[in-house]
């Protein structure tokens, strides 16, 4: 899925770019880090769905929407581009690699 920002192609284009200049580019989304970016942290975007649809549920109850509570994310992934940090020659230690949700070949 697209993110809002940088949609698919820009996406791909925004790595590109990152890689050509060396830069050790981060994003908040699985797909930027799949598209070449060096990794990604951010919430757990199945995980936001679902209490979403926890929100809608409630409202069509018929809670008020302004009654319901402010939720922020409580799980967040961690993915990482292997391919991306071989390029760039960056070695990720190995604790990190064992944080990740993801790893990127």
């Amino acid at each position: 899925m697209p993110d809002q920002l940088f949609g698919d192609m820009r996406r791909h284009q925004l790595a590109e770019r990152a890689l050509k200049q060396r830069l050790a580019a981060m994003g908040w989304s699985a797909e930027q880090a799949q598209s070449g970016l060096l990794m990604m942290y951010g919430p757990d975007e199945p995980e936001m769905h679902r209490r979403a649809a926890s929100y809608v549920d409630k409202i069509l109850k018929g809670a008020k929407p302004g009654d319901l509570p402010i939720e922020q994310p409580a799980k967040f992934s961690l993915a990482i581009n292997l391919k991306t940090a071989k390029a760039l020659r960056l070695t990720i230690p190995p604790s990190l690699l064992g944080r990740a949700d993801q790893l990127i070949q």
